[in-house]
């Protein structure tokens, strides 16, 4: 029986590059993770695998660049302490929308510590997201919400097993660059083949030629399935090919990846969030990195990131470290904070407008 925990000597060779190395549309992906983690391919596709159906890795996939596909924010919710929980479920339960379902709490009570539901998410172009919010709303109980827009984008990648090992201050040579969001538009066929693209692999999927059965699911040749999704790659649209452990729950075993998720919050001057953005996204412990705009309830904050760690204090020195550097770049920071995630839920968002319509179909039915 083959070891499923992530902190197994091979599986964390293959985890390390699998887990957010695999930059834009691989033909051979597993391939390619076998030759720069070292393991055989055919041990890298039996242990991803065995991780899958073991719960140790909750889902592999091709990631999109969503944000240019939909638009999306980062939503804090206040919400009545009564419905808090039900306010939870039902985003993360009904809402296909609704991807990342976060109840996050500050150590001393500060601006905006009265939001403690925190969802990501995602609605088609040509949608809106102050009116799905409204819905949720009334849906849920809740009394405010904030909708916090992605304008840039520094960092974005999970990679949890190589971050184990990151000391404080620890950063690139340079700064991180700016993602533009910026919406893209495809065509019926690019949908079709973007959607078989992006579902999520079953165990028994984990097969040499992955892409060989989603083509024919799509109905197109292997060759035009790739063909499309290159083009697509090239135009940032596909993000990478991860495994994406399971980080907030222990393992069957009771190991854990993870245990604290820090939510940073710094307010920066007007007309240095890119500046600060590079800055702050260049240190390696980040998993996010992003411009903004939490408005007058969070003092203004504009430049946010979300660092994983096991230890609190360690992740707190992390904070400092970056602390320090914005200071040694004699960047002024008028006000920053730390929200710490607690119970959660994470699920990739819906983006197909196709999908969004009959879900909003369902809600009105449900509403008459």
């Amino acid at each position: 029986m083959l070891p499923t925990e992530h902190d197994d000597p091979i599986n964390a060779k293959i985890l390390a590059i699998s887990e957010d190395k695999i930059d834009g549309f691989v033909r051979e992906p597993f391939v390619e993770i076998a030759r720069r983690s070292g393991v055989a391919v055919d041990d890298v596709m039996a242990r991803i695998s065995a991780m899958l159906v073991a719960g140790t890795i909750r889902r592999v996939r091709q990631t999109l660049l969503a944000t240019n596909l939909a638009d999306g924010a980062l939503v804090a919710w206040k919400v009545p302490e009564e419905k808090i929980d039900g306010a939870f479920d039902w985003m993360f339960q009904r809402d296909p929308f609704s991807g990342h379902v976060v109840l996050r709490s500050t150590d001393t009570v500060t601006a905006g510590s009265d939001y403690k539901l925190w969802t990501t998410l995602k609605v088609p172009h040509g949608f809106s997201l102050q009116r799905h919010c409204e819905l949720l709303i009334r849906k849920v109980g809740a009394e405010k919400f904030r909708i916090m827009p992605a304008k840039g984008i520094f960092t974005l990648g999970v990679g949890h097993v190589r971050r184990k090992t990151i000391e404080p201050g620890s950063k690139a040579d340079r700064p991180a660059k700016m993602i533009a969001v910026h919406a893209v538009t495809l065509t019926e066929h690019e949908w079709n083949i973007l959607l078989a693209l992006k579902r999520e692999f079953a165990p028994e999927e984990i097969v040499p030629s992955p892409w060989t059965r989603r083509a024919a699911e799509a109905g197109v040749s292997l060759d035009e399935f790739c063909r499309v999704a290159e083009e697509l790659s090239g135009r940032k649209i596909i993000g990478r090919f991860s495994t994406f452990l399971e980080h907030v729950k222990p393992s069957a075993a009771g190991v854990r990846v993870t245990r604290f998720n820090a939510l940073f919050h710094w307010a920066v001057p007007l007309g240095r969030e890119i500046e600060t953005g590079g800055e702050v996204g260049r240190h390696h412990i980040l998993t996010h990195c992003y411009w903004r705009e939490a408005g007058p309830e969070f003092k203004n904050v504009n430049i946010m990131a979300v660092a994983h760690g096991t230890d609190k204090l360690r992740l707190l020195d992390h904070k400092a470290a970056i602390d320090r550097h914005l200071q040694d770049r004699n960047i002024p920071v008028f006000y920053t904070n730390v929200f710490w995630g607690g119970r959660s839920e994470i699920k990739p968002s819906e983006i197909s407008p196709l999908v969004y319509r009959e879900w909003w179909r369902e809600m009105d039915s449900a509403a008459a």
